[in-house]
């Protein structure tokens, strides 16, 4: 999955405008104009497209973070942890703290994704690298997670 995709995918399923992803960015200490957002939210056989770099994305989930729950009281400037590479497990993993999701939610937007998996796969999924239960996230899981997020998100219905 593409950087630019997973940003997409997260607008859509959150049904976050133009100005809202602007605010979210700049909540994580990066400004950005609407012709650079423009570019990109655009897929990448449109005109205009600019590939979203890892850092980008970061900051774009380090606003989401702030911009659900709000700055912690202790660290007012708190755009995140530089030191740290964007793999899929730590962009889920700032996606469930954004959202404030518990295990049974993951699990059950993974479920509606088309993706079963255990208490057990899920949480190896959260260790830290190096440790012997860890777990890559790979793209498909990623990819299943966002598509159960929207259908969550985005239903018609309140429970789907």
């Amino acid at each position: 999955m593409t950087n630019n995709d997973i940003m997409r995918r997260l607008r859509y399923a959150l049904d976050l405008n133009d100005s809202t992803i602007t605010e979210i960015f700049g909540l994580s200490g990066l400004e950005i104009d609407q012709a650079q957002l423009s570019g990109l939210l655009k897929r990448d056989d449109e005109e205009g497209f600019t590939a979203c770099s890892k850092d980008s994305l970061k900051h774009f989930l380090d606003g989401l973070i702030i911009y659900k729950r709000g700055r912690k009281e202790d660290k007012p400037d708190q755009p995140g942890k530089t030191d740290s590479s964007l793999t899929n497990n730590v962009i889920l993993k700032k996606i469930r703290i954004a959202l404030e999701l518990y295990e049974n939610d993951m699990i059950e937007m993974l479920k509606l994704g088309g993706m079963a998996i255990s208490k057990a796969e899920l949480t190896a999924l959260f260790r830290k690298k190096g440790h012997k239960n860890y777990k890559d996230c790979g793209d498909q899981l990623l990819r299943n997670f966002l598509k159960g997020l929207t259908l969550r998100y985005r239903s018609a219905s309140p429970e789907a």
